[in-house]
């Protein structure tokens, strides 16, 4: 019965994002919709901050599972883009919202993954020491979380998506390029 009631909650919360910004929600619209009393939300979550920092978190662990290797940097956006479709109006009352620093530390841990994943296929061949790996992810991880953030910023419009996703094509094999000048930097 707990599952199902913290599964009920976070359905109703979603929902309710999808209608209105979260700072126009509160926990009496979350039970009333729910058909729930406050103390059965008080006994799963402290605050609404703490549901969203679960939903979040279930997010982007469903996100990473759902793709378990990435062979490039577009496949990863792109699947961002398909999650972040589906939930558009959520999300951008999250990222609109003082909860913010738990959507981008989530982000930042998604794109790190696709990342990462895409590292393991494009640098497979390419012999560089751990540091110069740990170098590329960081630069395209930083890169991937800016151009999401922008995007997100346009209010996840389709014209400035298309633009990342045609950065990422025009770059698909910079990660082997930076191997190698790192390895003749040497």
């Amino acid at each position: 019965m707990a599952n199902f009631t913290r599964r009920a909650i976070k359905e109703t919360f979603i929902h309710l994002l999808e209608e209105r910004p979260l700072n126009d929600i509160t926990v009496k619209d979350i039970v009333e919709r729910c058909g729930i009393n406050r103390n059965s939300f008080y006994y799963h979550y402290q605050d609404i901050p703490a549901l969203i920092e679960e939903i979040i978190k279930e997010d982007a662990e469903a996100i990473i599972r759902a793709y378990p290797s990435v062979t490039t940097i577009v496949d990863g956006f792109d699947a961002v883009i398909e999650f972040a479709s589906q939930h558009r109006r959520a999300i951008l009352h999250i990222y609109r919202s003082v909860s913010w620093e738990v959507f981008e530390r989530k982000l930042m841990q998604v794109c790190e993954y696709f990342v990462s994943s895409y590292a393991d296929t494009a640098l497979a061949q390419e012999p560089i020491p751990p540091e110069d790996r740990k170098t590329i992810v960081d630069y395209y991880k930083c890169v991937c979380f800016g151009l999401t953030i922008g995007w997100l910023d346009s209010g996840m419009s389709e014209e400035h998506m298309r633009s990342i996703r045609r950065i990422f094509l025009l770059k698909r094999d910079m990660a082997t390029e930076i191997a190698r000048l790192l390895r003749d930097q040497v």
